[in-house]
């Protein structure tokens, strides 16, 4: 059996692969940023070089 550790961050415009570890979680999804877990409500973007969420 094999365990997952990462995966795409759950906002979909995101680009981010995420480690399940240091991921925000919510509502059962995992984000890699605040920015993204809200729905882009206040911030636009994640910070992240590269992506453009």
């Amino acid at each position: 059996m094999t365990t997952v550790t990462q995966m795409k961050c759950a906002c979909e415009s995101c680009l981010c692969i995420v480690s399940i570890g240091d991921a925000i979680q919510k509502d059962d999804k995992y984000y890699c940023s605040e920015a993204c877990a809200e729905g882009h409500k206040t911030t636009k973007g994640c910070g992240h070089t590269g992506c453009s969420c």
